[in-house]
């Protein structure tokens, strides 16, 4: 198991990330790469008669978008090719753990690692079937040379006031990371359907269900580490990713507070956002929701143990779109109702974890 990443890479991530750190030239270093990538609406072309998710009935030969098979593993190819690429530069494996989003159901998941590009890699599945109303969930992939699940759970977002909200569970799962204990989380927040200051409430309190969860992990044990990711539908800077759920792009304000809600969280995302780096982009505007967050216990600057190296924004140019007036932009499958074939509209993203051989 190829594990170890050459020297000449640290240029690399020096020039994406002013976080990142030079390391010891006589020492050799393991790589772990965890990313996230949202699919864009991976659904099968079957219809659940037994289903009420708005969604599903689109996504079939029949519906708006003429969703058949051939169009079906056209997609399953297209995202194959993006998951083999992540992050091969430091582990030639590529994510040993993948948080994805906007998934239909397990088939689409199981259908989507025996692809050519994937299967060699053994990915398994941690997936719980949500009440979002278009049908969409949040999943893990792992890879089991690298990760061992531990135990996991599916977590609910209610609203009081609102009996008829039903989104996206916030996925938790802990496991071993090649012999490290170690937390993830899964989460796709509420959408701006409707303007963004009238659905802020909803992303508010998703990040207050992240938060408390991590709190709780934390009080646990305060050396947690803990790794937050998925599509929060909001930027680094906004209230509830910088308020909520308390992440910041300060290394410097993650030290270890008396009481488990008051640490902030380090979010690697905020510093390439500063810079105009964008997951998505709507009308001419780049945001990064796509983001992975990390708890102080994996920034600390001793490698004997894994911990944070550098973050991307996985945006190579055969994933945008090359011409019209969304040149630039990610290519996506849909534009409306209308098949362009391309990969997603959201770019993925992935952080290094590294540690001393």
């Amino acid at each position: 198991m190829k594990t170890l990443f050459p020297l000449f890479v640290f240029l690399f991530f020096i020039c994406q990330n002013i976080f990142s750190q030079q390391l010891d030239k006589n020492k050799e270093y393991h790589a772990s790469v965890i990313a996230f990538y949202n699919l864009e609406n991976l659904f099968d072309t079957i219809t659940d008669p037994d289903s009420t998710k708005i969604l599903q009935d689109e996504f079939t030969p029949n519906g708006n978008k003429k969703w058949n098979s051939e169009k079906y593993f056209k997609k399953l190819e297209n995202l194959s090719e993006v998951i083999s690429q992540l992050g091969t530069e430091f582990n030639p494996d590529g994510p040993a753990i993948l948080g994805v989003s906007e998934i239909e159901n397990r088939s689409v998941l199981e259908d989507l690692v025996k692809t050519e590009k994937l299967k060699s890699k053994n990915y398994q599945i941690v997936h719980y079937e949500g009440p979002d109303k278009r049908g969409i969930d949040v999943a893990l992939f792992y890879n089991p040379n690298y990760f061992k699940v531990t135990s996991s759970a599916s977590l609910t977002l209610k609203l009081p006031d609102d009996s008829s909200f039903f989104t996206r569970d916030q996925l938790l799962v802990s496991g071993e990371l090649q012999g490290e204990p170690i937390h993830l989380m899964v989460a796709h927040w509420p959408s701006r359907r409707g303007g963004q200051k009238a659905s802020d409430h909803k992303r508010i309190a998703a990040a207050q269900l992240g938060r408390k969860i991590v709190d709780s992990l934390l009080t646990a044990d305060p050396n947690a580490k803990i790794l937050y990711m998925g599509d929060l539908n909001d930027d680094p800077t906004n209230n509830s990713v910088k308020k909520n759920l308390l992440a910041t792009g300060k290394k410097s304000e993650t030290s270890q507070q008396p009481a488990a809600s008051n640490q902030k969280l380090f979010n690697p995302m905020w510093n390439l956002y500063q810079k105009g780096i964008g997951t998505l982009a709507w009308r001419d505007v780049w945001n990064l929701f796509d983001q992975i967050v990390l708890s102080p216990a994996l920034i600390e600057e001793d490698f004997t143990d894994y911990s944070y190296y550098g973050a991307k924004v996985f945006n190579k140019e055969f994933l945008k779109q090359s011409e019209g007036n969304y040149a630039g932009y990610p290519y996506r499958s849909f534009v409306g109702s209308n098949w362009i074939g391309g990969y997603s509209d959201h770019f993925p993203v992935y952080v290094v974890l590294i540690r001393e051989k």
